[in-house]
């Protein structure tokens, strides 16, 4: 049996922060629908210390944006684009539109049809984080969307260049410093001067996530994502300090970022929490992710790896970094996770920001339903149907007319019947099933 050598945050203090942040949400977005871009900007200007007349950034901010970053800067975030690119590009193509002749006459389909138009929502109030640029705009736009709106807020009083200059190689279509509640409600709702979105994308802090929580069937949203997590599930082939620095990497987050770790050798748990402690002495994020370790950290214990794969699916962790002697296992084994981060040479910083898989993924247990962010998020999958001849509408309209007395529905029942009538040349009495 698991023994915990240190555990998290009791989940009743968790729920009554949740209660805390529902009730101001619902309050901010009851406004905004209430008072548009009036209530926008206050609430920029409550929030983030940012007044404009219009949030849009312009051409010539776009350019001075991109003005302030060297070639290696661009460079850099040309490569990780690309590799986000290609690697939606070949998501997009494993999906493939549908029709086959299922009977003689009756041909069936779907398409995969792109929304019109999604909102990302770029985080970047306490770090630039210009890396979500590439992961919503870039996949909605291998999509197909044709409208993508991004909204990032100010970074210290203005908005972040990083950020501008990524949003803007991503192909995004308008550009907003806006962050915060304001601008995924003003995204979603619409305003005076931005036209409602169909769809909500990307990461954000507890409020933004719960904002798109209580706006989902207005809008769609991607998935529920919450604060960073992570879980480090290793052995004895691996050291304390490659498990505490990848801990740490995801802990200086937020102070609300879970990070865990899942091992079958005492000892390796024991040298990873000294690790810890020793790292968040030199750490210069160290303020925020030792408050992460200290009231959500978790180091577990666990007598075999099929034990940790149960713990492990248990958590379902947004990001599973495995360093063990099998990887592998785990990918065969486990079903509950975000993505997996398999073997020492990688880490969840890869994913993050430069790989090419998509670094908005499934928190709070959400792995157990969904995966995370790709193409196929912004992909309607529609079917259609079509019957060709005259014998097949009358042979499938006997089958319905039948099917439909069964449950009582007469209505449509007749919607067959007057088919087998017509093309089948039975009579059949209005209101009666075929025989």
């Amino acid at each position: 049996m698991a023994k915990w050598l240190k555990r998290g945050r009791d989940i009743e203090a968790v729920k009554g922060a949740d209660k805390q942040v529902r009730e101001t949400v619902e309050g901010i977005l009851a406004d905004i629908e209430a008072r548009g871009d009036a209530a926008v900007r206050e609430l920029s200007v409550k929030f983030d210390k940012w007044d404009r007349e219009d949030y849009r950034l312009t051409d010539a901010e776009i350019q001075a944006c991109l003005d302030q970053l060297t070639d290696r800067d661009l460079k850099d975030i040309e490569f990780a684009q690309k590799q986000v690119r290609n690697f939606a590009q070949h998501q997009r193509a494993a999906l493939k539109d549908v029709e086959v002749e299922t009977l003689p006459g009756v041909i069936l389909g779907h398409k995969n049809i792109p929304i019109n138009s999604a909102g990302c929502y770029v985080p970047g109030g306490k770090y630039p984080l210009l890396a979500s640029a590439h992961m919503s705009v870039i996949t909605a736009k291998v999509a197909g969307v044709p409208r993508v709106v991004t909204c990032a807020p100010p970074f210290q009083g203005k908005p972040a260049p990083a950020i501008v200059a990524a949003q803007h190689m991503a192909g995004a279509d308008e550009i907003y410093c806006l962050g915060g509640i304001q601008a995924v409600g003003a995204m979603a709702l619409g305003t005076a001067s931005m036209k409602p979105v169909d769809m909500l994308i990307g990461p954000g802090n507890a409020f933004v996530a719960e904002a798109k929580r209580q706006l989902f069937g207005r809008v769609g949203i991607d998935l529920f994502a919450g604060p960073t997590e992570t879980l480090v599930i290793a052995d004895d082939s691996v050291d304390g300090e490659l498990c505490a620095t990848d801990l740490l990497g995801q802990a200086e987050h937020g102070p609300d970022s879970p990070a865990v770790l899942l091992t079958n050798s005492e000892k390796l748990a024991r040298d990873a929490m000294a690790q810890v402690e020793r790292l968040l002495g030199i750490l210069p994020t160290a303020e925020i992710a030792r408050k992460a370790w200290e009231v959500y950290g978790e180091v577990i214990v666990a007598e075999s790896e099929e034990e940790m794969v149960q713990i492990a699916d248990q958590i379902a962790s947004e990001h599973v970094q495995v360093m063990t002697r099998d990887p592998d296992y785990f990918l065969k084994n486990m079903t509950n996770y975000g993505a997996l981060f398999l073997g020492p040479r990688t880490n969840v910083a890869y994913g993050d920001k430069v790989i090419g898989t998509n670094h908005t993924l499934p928190t709070k247990k959400a792995a157990r339903y969904t995966g995370g962010l790709w193409v196929g998020k912004f992909l309607k999958t529609c079917t259609y149907q079509k019957v060709m001849t005259d014998e097949a509408s009358a042979m499938i309209g006997e089958y319905c007319s039948r099917l439909c007395a069964l449950e009582g529905f007469v209505g449509h029942g007749e919607q067959a019947n007057i088919r087998v009538r017509r093309y089948g040349g039975k009579n059949i009495p209005y209101g009666a099933a075929a025989e």
